[in-house]
Formats: C-alpha cells, structure tokens, sequence
C-alpha cells in the first residue's frame, strides 16, 4: 500500500471523528511494531497539508527488556525530525520477575499506559494517537464479546478526564494487512517485540479466530465493523457524521 492511500485513509478518520484541532500538540505511541511506525508516517504526512496545524512527539515506553534496539526508531525520528522521547521502566521485571505473572499482558497495559500517559503530560502534549486499526477494533469487540458477555470496544476519540487527555486513533479504518502491506512496501524498520509472552495471548487467539470467520464467511470483519459503528456504542456516535460532542 502507498503512502497516499494511507493518508487517504487517515484522512477520513480524522475528519469523520474530529481527531485533530487546530494548535494540537501529539504525542505518538511507538512501541516499535509495524503499527506503530505505520501511524508515525502517516501523521508525520498528514500534517504537512491538513488544513488545521498541529505537531507530533515520538514516545516509547522502554519495559526493560534487555535485548530492545532503538536505534533504528531514533533514526527514523531524526530523519523525519520528529521529537523523540523513551521514557525508561522496569515494568518487564515486575511482571516477569518479582511477580512471576500468569497472565501478564492486562497489568503490563495497564502500568505501561500509565508511564507513556505521565511522560505525554511532561513533554506538553494535550493528545496521544494510538495505531489500533481495523482488526483491533473488530477483536476487541469480539473479546469483550466472549470473555466478558457484553457489546463493546474502544472509541475512535476517548478523553481522559484524570489525565486532561484526548487519545485519539487515526488508523481505524485501515486493515491489518494494508497496514503490512506499506511495512513492506518502504522497509520501514519494524523492531521486534521481546516480550516472552507476545503471540501466546487471548487477542492472538481472537486474531486467529477472526481470520478464520473472515475466511468461511467473506466480509465478515466489514460488516461486525458496521455494526460497531451503528450500534450506538459510546464515542462512535457522538462523533461520526455530526458536530463534536464533549
């Protein structure tokens, strides 16, 4: 995928759901992943020629993996001269280590949330975008789904009222594999996650099972991300197709 149909896609969220206000200040998650470095390109485009201003911040929540090289995201910053921030924890020994966690991934998401959410308020920024795309959205649905017995998902604009923060995600209308398919067209420089537990989780057994649904049933994913969207589930409509609502 080019480049421009990715703007072309962001574009259309940003727009559809108010994302980006003039004066924005927004910090970037990187965790290093093809997601990630996907949405650090298309913002870092997208500002060139949106008409309402705004400027990006590169944050990466180092965990204390010792084998994570950030070498090539710091070049990348440099080279597109975006700010870059890694802010250094020890989230991976306690998880791993002092609390020999079972089932590490909720609380990992949970302190790792915290630390990028207090490093985004120190560098001035008043807005995080997240790179969830399409296929998050649709699994997270189907984890709350079965796991949790009820109809829900993240929102495409969430505020954090403790935090006074806006996290948006202007890559919801992208698909995991177009997403995949701009990695590989620009070699962007994926790095790696170290984490032991990383392909050996409930999302990667949803991620399988939808795939597989996608499959049997072709379109499936399209229309459960239709029905997200019209489903009056909070922060899709107060957002889409209206005036913002806060």
């Amino acid at each position: 995928m080019k480049l421009q149909q990715v703007l072309s896609y962001v574009r259309k969220a940003v727009d559809d759901y108010h994302m980006i206000e003039e004066g924005d200040k927004i910090a970037v998650g990187i965790s290093g992943g093809k997601d990630s470095l996907t949405l650090l390109y298309a913002l870092h485009g997208l500002k060139r020629f949106y008409p309402k201003h705004f400027t990006i911040h590169a944050v990466t929540v180092d965990l204390g993996f010792q084998n994570l090289n950030l070498d090539k995201i710091k070049a990348l910053c440099e080279e597109l001269q975006v700010e870059y921030t890694v802010v250094k924890t020890d989230i991976a020994q306690i998880i791993f280590e002092d609390r020999k966690e079972s089932n590490p991934c909720s609380l990992c998401a949970k302190m790792r949330k915290g630390a990028l959410n207090e490093a985004i308020k120190q560098t001035g920024c008043n807005k995080v975008a997240y790179a969830h795309h399409k296929d998050d959205v649709v699994e997270t649905m189907l984890m709350s789904l079965i796991f949790e017995g009820r109809f829900h998902t993240f929102s495409p604009v969430t505020y954090l009222d403790r935090m006074d923060l806006t996290v948006i995600r202007p890559l919801m209308y992208m698909n995991e594999v177009d997403v995949i398919g701009f990695v590989n067209k620009y070699n962007v420089p994926v790095v790696k996650s170290p984490c032991p537990a990383d392909g050996h989780t409930k999302r990667e057994y949803i991620k399988n099972l939808l795939r597989q649904l996608n499959l049997e049933n072709p379109g499936v994913k399209e229309r459960m991300f239709t029905a997200i969207q019209n489903g009056n589930l909070k922060g899709w409509t107060e957002y889409f197709g209206s005036n913002k609502i806060r």
